[in-house]
């Protein structure tokens, strides 16, 4: 089931400003989690 996630205008331009071509938010977002997931960050924190 998708979520709503709510981001200010600024962070909402902070992460466009990384999007590659024809990248999406969500995309990016995942991309994100996955790099966080694979250094341990994660579970460093016991999430």
């Amino acid at each position: 089931m998708p979520r709503t996630i709510e981001l200010d205008d600024e962070l909402a331009e902070r992460l466009e400003g990384h999007l590659e071509e024809d990248q999406t938010l969500p995309e990016l977002i995942e991309e994100l989690v996955t790099i966080y997931e694979q250094s341990g960050t994660f579970a460093d924190e016991g999430l």
